[in-house]
């Protein structure tokens, strides 16, 4: 008997305690959501699909005018710069990088 009183006595102090620490989690504020990163906004423009579409059927980092070779079009200054342009501007919103001046790959997660 005088057993089963002592352990008796020992789970009311465990129970008192468990009291105390569920009392104190429910104190704690709300844990913050990680944020999560929202996926860039595209232009609203075909070539820049079509300029994604390109480096996901032939990986690697590109240049310019090898963008222009994967997409047939004509090997032109303007062309050329006109890519270019737009490489730049997926740089700036995220969705590709630039691994050295003027060589572009796409952002590994």
């Amino acid at each position: 008997m005088d057993e089963l009183t002592a352990r008796l006595r020992e789970l009311d102090e465990e129970i008192g305690n468990l009291a105390v620490t569920r009392k104190t989690l429910l104190a704690l504020p709300p844990a913050a959501p990680e944020p999560t990163e929202e996926p860039p906004v595209l232009p609203n423009h075909p070539a820049y699909q079509q300029i994604l579409n390109a480096f996901a059927e032939t990986p690697g980092p590109k240049r310019a005018r090898d963008l222009c070779q994967v997409l047939d079009l004509p090997l032109t200054p303007k062309t050329i710069e006109s890519a270019r342009h737009k490489l730049k501007r997926l740089v700036s919103l995220g969705v590709l990088t630039e691994t050295e001046p003027g060589l572009f790959a796409q952002r590994r997660p």
